[in-house]
């Protein structure tokens, strides 16, 4: 069946078989994810640059040399917004250009392209595509245009925040958390994790990441509307193209994790925050005072970074 496409003043809808899809200008992205019965997105989401300091970043110094990125993961913003129905460019901005519509648009596959600017010096930019294809899976691709003149990257990525905590979720990759220079120990297999789990460090900081994989399932219950009662549980799936890709589900943003110096100081648990990652950088741990990361677990900023994935539901 073909996708139904309605273009509204700053919004374009995109809907088919039991799924429906927001494409914002004004958020400068995809603003709804509706599938299975419930909402997926609490905020738009929008590249990645920034994970929570390690005790080991601080200890090397590498937290404050990359200290721009932490601003630019907070304030990255949509400079550029391009759509396409099949091959037929979509006037942007939508108004009044959405005047010439009528609402009873169809297509079998719908793109839409943002393009970021962040707030370091020299300014860096990323670009986020979705394409929608008629069953409503997603192809994402994300790309980071390398800048000279800036400091290293400690991720980069995308990063989703759904309305709700999540009860579970299970991947295809490396048993455990692993980062680029920990994976000796993890195990290729399928694992099943209940909850969002934090690593109980006595001072917050990034945990929970996964290397190698291949697909992970994010199961939920509950929605925001406090007035009902949990659901049937529903599942978003999000899956690997070509190569594999990196990702941690927790229930905070890295700024919630960083502005917390003891567990007991992290707000209650509400979201999930899944980041899919295209490139992580090590934690290094030969000591805390000063080691640096082995080199080739760098993420330097002036290469390209490239990846994509595929986001649609799961059978039960």
């Amino acid at each position: 069946m073909a996708l139904k496409i309605i273009v509204g003043d700053v919004a374009i809808g995109v809907q088919g078989k039991d799924f429906s899809y927001i494409f914002s200008t004004q958020t400068g992205g995809m603003e709804s994810l509706y599938r299975e019965g419930k909402e997926w997105l609490y905020r738009t989401p929008k590249p990645a640059f920034w994970r929570a300091a390690t005790d080991n970043d601080r200890g090397n110094g590498f937290a404050y040399a990359s200290a721009m990125w932490m601003s630019a993961d907070a304030y990255v913003r949509c400079v550029k917004t391009e759509a396409w129905m099949d091959k037929t460019r979509i006037a942007v901005p939508l108004s009044p250009a959405n005047n010439s519509y009528s609402g009873r648009e169809y297509c079998d596959v719908f793109r839409a392209e943002f393009t970021y600017e962040a707030p370091t010096v020299p300014k860096a930019e990323a670009k986020i595509c979705y394409e929608v294809v008629e069953n409503g899976d997603i192809h994402v691709q994300v790309h980071y245009s390398g800048k000279k003149d800036l400091p290293e990257l400690p991720v980069f990525g995308m990063r989703f925040l759904m309305p709700t905590a999540a009860e579970r979720f299970r991947y295809e990759g490396l048993s455990g958390e692993t980062y680029p220079d920990r994976m000796a120990g993890g195990k290729p297999g399928v694992y099943e994790i209940k909850g969002l789990p934090v690593t109980p460090y006595l001072v917050p900081q990034d945990c929970g990441v996964h290397m190698q994989t291949k697909w992970v399932e994010v199961y939920r219950t509950r929605v925001l509307d406090n007035t009902k009662r949990p659901q049937n549980e529903t599942c978003l799936r999000f899956w690997s193209g070509e190569e594999s890709f990196a990702f941690s589900a927790l229930p905070y943003t890295p700024l919630e994790l960083e502005n917390a110096t003891h567990q007991e100081e992290l707000p209650p648990v509400r979201r999930t925050v899944l980041s899919i990652f295209g490139a992580v950088r090590g934690v290094g741990g030969i000591d805390s005072w000063g080691a640096d990361v082995e080199q080739q677990y760098h993420i330097p900023s002036d290469r390209d970074i490239e990846y994509s994935f595929w986001i649609g539901g799961a059978n039960l």
